[in-house]
């Protein structure tokens, strides 16, 4: 066992003075680690409630809690007294019934989730061959890029099946009908494993459906695989390998939803679904040139998903544009009552931008430290050619946020799901075992006192508050993607952020940018997503590797 607070046991055994003295020393040690400082005295009366809480916590240990039991305490990034809108409300997706089939078949690869579905439904394809077709994909490049861990090939045809019968029979579920998809290796699905994509769970089968998958499902959608991600949800090294990037298979897909993100790119899978906790959706997107959309904290539920961090852990749809991320997110958003801190909100999407009424604005205090001939800058133009007006803001990251707190938050809270792993030592099979990955980090975790874990929290409620008030005046903020202290404010706050491609460094790898929406808006930062890709072409280019 390697716990911070073991040697205090000795506490309830000092026979004499001098251990009695070494037993105060050691607790008044110990609380400067936490920045206090106990007397003699302070330090003597605390010596029968240490023993006491140690003869708890053994009594907890006697049984080891499992990933799913869930935290009970949902939390709400919206302020108290905000009111979230849940009218549903019918969306006309646009499917360009003209669409054929091309002369060279491999650019299907990289139709859209519309130009698919109009295939379908004109019956210019079945979904058995267009399943086929993408399996086929799977198996040739899979290896190539690490990108699968579990093939779901009799599933998908399956599913494939019942789709093309419905539609012969009239059925029709909607625009992802017959569509294929990839699933980050988080999400569970009965007969199949959920690895996490980490040594000790490679063979893991959880026997249940996750709400997204379900989701998908009713959807009319096709599971062809479940997609790599970074161990536990980190980066992109997983027991199967490092998953690559399509432009640069020298280089890391990035993570952790990095089978998702490189997989979509290179044309494996139309779209897949990824999540994030602390930039897992928008940094994989980023490395591999994919449009995702990290929505509003709560409103997909993540029943059946592996829980990294309950306050923190968000899924969202990897696509090539921000249009099929919308497509996507309008069927899997809402909650199946399994996850205390998911809602039904509404998604009042139609992919159309008044600009005379937008309110647009980018945080010029990023900017000034870009070149002056930075594909960042080139995004602002764009937009001011489409018609916004553009407001110059100072984005306040260090005011509001001073202190890191989501580390201590996802820490405690990861250390927390992960109990039994590191109580039982199998945390010793994570694939890496250096200082700055899991197995370190939920061991320190044990030094974060609850009391200041519950702390951050309340700061971080005040946070919530500031960047409601602050986000009230804008309805979309572009801002560098990994600019500043942005990327960790907004997964505190929850706010919906969507990460597209606009353009490629020196290297040849793509860059990004990152629109940031209100709560529960996801609706109009694709929109403005979707009016910046009408106009330019970066999220139809393709990595030159998979286009044969």
């Amino acid at each position: 066992m390697r716990y911070f607070l073991l040697p205090l046991l000795f506490l309830s055994v000092a026979a004499n003075s001098q251990t009695r003295a070494d037993s105060l020393q050691l607790i008044k040690n110990t609380v400067k680690l936490y920045d206090l400082e106990y007397t003699d005295a302070e330090a003597d009366s605390m010596v029968g409630n240490i023993n006491n809480y140690f003869q708890l916590y053994k009594n907890m240990h006697k049984t080891l809690p499992a990933n799913d039991i869930p935290f009970p305490f949902g939390f709400n990034p919206a302020p108290a007294g905000v009111k979230v809108s849940n009218k549903k409300e019918r969306i006309s997706w646009d499917i360009p019934l003209l669409t054929t089939l091309p002369a060279n078949r491999n650019e299907l690869a990289f139709y859209s989730i519309p130009q698919l579905a109009a295939l379908i439904l004109k019956k210019r394809i079945s979904s058995v061959d267009l399943t086929k077709f993408f399996i086929e994909r799977l198996k040739k490049w899979g290896d190539t890029l690490e990108c699968v861990i579990t093939l779901t090939e009799d599933l998908a045809l399956q599913q494939a099946k019942q789709a093309d019968d419905e539609l012969k029979q009239g059925i029709y579920r909607g625009i992802l009908h017959g569509i294929p998809y990839g699933l980050k290796d988080l999400f569970a699905v009965k007969g199949y494993k959920t690895t996490w994509g980490s040594t000790p769970y490679k063979d893991q089968v959880v026997d249940m459906d996750s709400y997204v998958y379900l989701q998908l499902k009713k959807a009319g959608a096709v599971l062809c695989a479940k997609l790599s991600l970074g161990a536990l949800a980190y980066n992109n090294k997983w027991f199967g390998g490092e998953t690559k990037n399509p432009w640069n298979l020298k280089q890391g897909s990035s993570g952790s939803s990095a089978g998702s993100a490189a997989a979509t790119v290179a044309g494996l899978l139309p779209f897949a679904i990824g999540t994030e906790t602390l930039g897992s959706i928008v940094s994989p997107s980023t490395r591999c040139g994919a449009t995702g959309l990290r929505p509003t904290f709560g409103t997909v539920s993540r029943h059946g998903a592996m829980v990294l961090c309950w306050s923190l852990d968000k899924a969202g749809p990897i696509c090539r544009s921000a249009e099929d991320a919308a497509i996507v997110y309008a069927f899997i958003h809402g909650t199946d009552g399994n996850d205390p801190s998911a809602i039904y909100h509404t998604f009042n999407y139609t992919g159309k931008v008044d600009w005379t009424k937008l309110r647009v604005a980018y945080a010029e205090n990023f900017f000034r430290r870009l070149d002056s001939t930075a594909p960042e800058r080139k995004v602002l133009d764009v937009y001011r050619s489409l018609g916004a007006n553009i407001k110059a803001i100072n984005f306040p990251d260090s005011a509001m946020y001073p202190v890191n707190l989501i580390s201590i938050i996802l820490n405690a809270e990861s250390a927390a799901a992960f109990d039994e792993l590191t109580r039982t030592n199998r945390d010793d099979l994570i694939e890496r075992q250096d200082r700055d990955f899991w197995p370190n980090s939920f061991r320190a975790a044990r030094t974060i006192p609850a009391v200041e874990y519950i702390n951050a929290n309340r700061y971080r409620y005040q946070l919530c508050e500031k960047m409601y008030a602050f986000m009230k005046d804008y309805d979309v903020l572009i801002v560098p993607s990994f600019a500043g202290r942005q990327l960790s404010m907004t997964n505190l706050t929850g706010n919906p952020v969507v990460v597209m491609p606009i353009g490629f460094n020196q290297n040849g790898s793509p860059l990004s940018i990152t629109l940031i929406g209100k709560l529960y808006d996801e609706a109009t930062i694709l929109a403005a997503a979707k009016a910046y890709q009408d106009k330019t072409d970066f999220n139809k280019k393709h990595p030159p590797l998979f286009t044969n």
